[in-house]
């Protein structure tokens, strides 16, 4: 795989000065991936592609520009930068951009173990096996399943390499593997689809393709039969993939464009109780071989483990260092960005810490109320806090899961679900840069027939 050099970068951040700008960083970005998809057995999708891309911001004074390109030759890098200086010049001056301070660029780098040592781009045939695999234990597992969407598998590998005008440079190079599996359950005229998924920085470690097979059809089947309710309040058991969103949409109120932009209820509330004390969402970039674990952000600053919700009280907001002037605080690290945009704020390895319980205790803590597995649409409004979803699920008796339940709605406000939590589950695992365990929430508005 080619890779851009620190020597290209150092040359184009002295052009751009020569240009006339003031200040300037380039992200340059080289990946690699496949991609291979069946479908009843036979391909239905194979793709390899390879990309080398390098972006820059420069400055003028407080004036900025983005661009990118994928030309990397010199003779047309000259121009390219040429055109992005004279960008700059024409935008508006923003009193909040600008280079993160010098003294905020880290001396050294952790190593995260973010590359496979063992293994690179899985090979189509390899690839397709694996889909294969996968989809064939859905399908064999019980005779209601009689349909899928498909099982895909991808790898991919890439470089990250970033550097700006204040001396500070950085790379990192990462790999990733996924499996995906989408078989379809049939009983009489009902049709419902499964999903799992497994993904891992190392092929090694991936779930095994049978079990991720297995447990898609065994996510179809729980869903067929699917009754009504009536409309009530009950505790709602979040099982971890939702509880996972839950808590990326709180946290999403904690980021800085959405505070200065007045719209997040955590607007003034740091240092506030915004939750039971048993909860404490952290946010840790160095977690080692983690999906989203790096080195240093989108701004050349170093991350690190950090508590946004601390036994309850919202600890950390998560800045840019836009953001972080306009509030008035101190970038966080959570700086993210793609070649050619300007840095925006993102998550790292995002979880909700686990606790003792089991998910079976938790379930049966239940007298009557809903084991929550879907959300259909995105009903979350930042400003307020309210919380409305389209959802399905199993519904509870007794302490049993009794029969799945569908086209029902759950209702309620982030900062009243997040005081309710009464349970957290110990089975905290991670299969994406978001994790939850199982979480049990006193009560909320189950709205059906």
């Amino acid at each position: 795989m080619a890779t851009v050099d620190i020597e290209l970068a150092t040359w184009a951040l002295d052009e751009a000065r020569r240009k006339g700008a003031t200040a300037a960083e380039v992200l340059c970005v080289t990946a690699e991936s496949l991609s291979a998809g069946v479908r009843m057995g036979e391909v239905e999708k194979l793709k390899s592609s390879r990309e080398r891309r390098l972006g820059l911001r420069v400055f003028c004074g407080q004036s900025s520009a983005t661009s990118s390109t994928a030309e990397l030759e010199r003779d047309s890098l000259g121009d390219f930068i040429a055109n992005t200086v004279e960008l700059a010049r024409l935008s508006a001056a923003d009193p909040w951009a600008g280079l993160p301070d010098p003294s905020m660029h880290p001396k050294s780098l952790p190593e995260l173990s973010l590359a496979d040592p063992d293994s690179g781009i899985v090979t189509a045939d390899r690839a397709l096996e694996i889909a294969r695999s996968a989809e064939n234990a859905a399908l064999k597992f019980d005779p209601r399943m009689k349909n899928s969407e498909g099982a895909e598998f991808s790898s991919g590998r890439g470089q990250i390499l970033f550097a700006n005008s204040q001396g500070f440079s950085g790379e990192y190079s990462g790999t990733s593997y996924t499996l995906v599996v989408q078989p379809i359950a049939q009983d009489g005229g009902a049709m419902q689809q499964g999903f799992w998924y497994t993904s891992n920085r190392r092929f090694g470690k991936l779930e095994d393709a049978e079990s991720v097979g297995i447990t898609a059809a065994r996510r179809a089947l729980r869903r067929l039969g699917a009754r009504k309710i009536k409309t009530m309040r009950a505790p709602i058991v979040f099982d971890p993939d939702m509880a996972a969103g839950l808590i990326r949409s709180i946290v999403s109120a904690a980021s800085g464009p959405s505070l200065y932009k007045g719209a997040s209820f955590l607007l003034g509330q740091l240092g506030k109780t915004i939750a039971a004390s048993s909860v404490t969402i952290v946010d840790d970039a160095l977690i080692p071989g983690g999906l989203g674990s790096k080195p240093f952000d989108g701004e050349g600053l170093p991350t690190s483990r950090k508590n946004v919700v601390d036994k309850g009280v919202l600890a950390s907001y998560l800045l840019d260092c836009y953001s972080a002037r306009k509030l008035g605080l101190a970038p966080t690290g959570n700086a993210a960005r793609s070649v050619g945009e300007a840095p925006g704020v993102s998550t790292t390895n995002l979880y909700l810490e686990p606790g003792s319980y089991t998910p079976a205790q938790i379930i049966g803590s239940v007298k009557q109320g809903l084991y929550l597995t879907e959300t259909i649409g995105f009903g979350v409004n930042m400003v307020t806090g309210d919380y409305s979803r389209g959802a399905g699920g199993i519904w509870i008796e007794n302490g049993e899961l009794a029969y799945p339940v569908n086209e029902i709605t759950i209702a309620g406000n982030l900062k009243d679900m997040m005081a309710g939590v009464e349970m957290i589950g110990n089975d905290l695992n991670w299969r994406s840069s978001t994790a939850a365990p199982t979480i049990k929430i006193a009560e909320m508005t189950i709205a059906g027939a």
